[in-house]
Order: C-alpha cells, then sequence, then structure tokens
C-alpha cells in the first residue's frame, strides 16, 4: 500500500481524496457562512456550535489542517514533477494545444488560494484560537456579555474595501482551481468515462456557484456594514 502511494498514480488518487475533502469542508463552510446574511442569530449559534464542539475542535480541525498542508505540498510535488516530464514532451510537439491554461497553470491559482488563507487565519483562524485557547475564553460572548460575538467579527471584518477586494479575487481563482481540479479529482478517483459529462456539468455548478457565494457574502456585508 505504502509503494502505491509513493507512485504517480498513488500520489495522484491521493491528491484526489484530499481535494474532495477539502471541497466538502468548502461547502459545509459555505452553507454556515451564507447564514450570516439571512438570520444573524442562526449564523451566531451555528459558529458557536462548531467553536466549541468537542469532535471538530479535536478532531475535525486537526484533519483539515493536515489536509489543507498535505494537499499543497502534494500539489507542488506534483507540479514539480509534471513541469520536469513537459520539457522533452514539448519538444516533440505544442503541449499547450491538447491542455487547457488552467490545466497548465493549476500552480499558480494553488499559490493565490494558498496566500488567501494565509489572510483568511490571520483574520479569523488564528484570532479565535488564541480567544478559546489562550485567554480562555469558550462562552463566545461579546466583551459586554449581551450575545454571541461571530456575527459582529464577520461584518467588522468586511469593512475594509481592500480586504473585501482581496476576498473577491481569491475566490475567482478558487473558482478557476476548482473547475480544473474537480473534474480531475474524479478522474483519478477512477470515474468512469459514461458519468464524464454529468461529473463535468456537477463540477462547474460547484465550482462557479460556491465561489460566487462567497463573494455575495463579502460583498453584501460590506456594503450593509
Amino acid at each position: 500500500m505504502s509503494g502505491f502511494f509513493k507512485s504517480s498514480i498513488g500520489r495522484k488518487y491521493a491528491m484526489a481524496l484530499s481535494a474532495f475533502f477539502l471541497m466538502f469542508f468548502l461547502l459545509q463552510h459555505f452553507a454556515i457562512n451564507i447564514l450570516s446574511v439571512f438570520s444573524p442569530d442562526a449564523f451566531n449559534e451555528a459558529s458557536h456550535f462548531m467553536g466549541t464542539f468537542w469532535a471538530v475542535q479535536y478532531v475535525l480541525q486537526p484533519v483539515l489542517i493536515f489536509g489543507v498542508i498535505y494537499h499543497f505540498v502534494m500539489g507542488f510535488i506534483l507540479e514539480a514533477k509534471n513541469r520536469s516530464a513537459r520539457v522533452k514532451k514539448y519538444a516533440k510537439n505544442n503541449g499547450a494545444a491538447n491542455s487547457s491554461w488552467m490545466s497548465r497553470n493549476m500552480i499558480y491559482s494553488g499559490l493565490a488560494i494558498l496566500a488567501f488563507l494565509v489572510l483568511h487565519f490571520i483574520d479569523f483562524w488564528i484570532p479565535e484560537i488564541n480567544t478559546k485557547f489562550i485567554d480562555g475564553d469558550m462562552t463566545g460572548l461579546l466583551p459586554n456579555g449581551e450575545g454571541f460575538r461571530y456575527y459582529e467579527e464577520l461584518v467588522h471584518k468586511f469593512e475594509n474595501p481592500l480586504r473585501v477586494g482581496a476576498y473577491v479575487i481569491a475566490f475567482i481563482f478558487l473558482s478557476l482551481h476548482l473547475m480544473h481540479g474537480f473534474s480531475s479529482a474524479f478522474q483519478s478517483a477512477g470515474a468512469s468515462s459514461m458519468r464524464k459529462e454529468k461529473l463535468q456539468l456537477f463540477a462547474k455548478v460547484y465550482s462557479i456557484s460556491i465561489p460566487l457565494g462567497f463573494i455575495f457574502i463579502a460583498l453584501f456585508h460590506h456594503f450593509n456594514h
């Protein structure tokens, strides 16, 4: 089994599994964040549950962090190997004619998403960890004790137009990344060619609607804060 995951096919398969996991998390993350548009109270309740439930904090959160790191590290490794292989291939034929721009430049969209994740961690995750595990405040309440703080913190972050612009650009790159990555993950996982068209349609819907939904959330709170 260890030999399989050291092979090129094994690495791609593992990459696909990590991609599916991250795409599921992205969907769950969106489902909670969209609540902030319709019901601040529902968003606060969901955020508090996710932020204090032991299984999420001590099991799923470490797995998520590992999944993010693994996906990016493996992505860079596969990209380096692919670029090395293309040197000889491109000397014989025009590789660009047989592949999309996105498939040849996944590394750049990945780097843009990685930069966004650093910003997102600085904005939300690190302050949350500091409040809960360093300050020891697991109540989730505002300083005055009148209600949960999650909605107020979210809205405050989207007041700055530069930050909102960075989020919008990052989610455009995410959409492009998902557009190719989703269908590629299905292919690496062994999906049959008969399902290819349906999977491509599903990949396009997901890749456009989820990032667009996050952009809508950011713009909504920016213009209504």
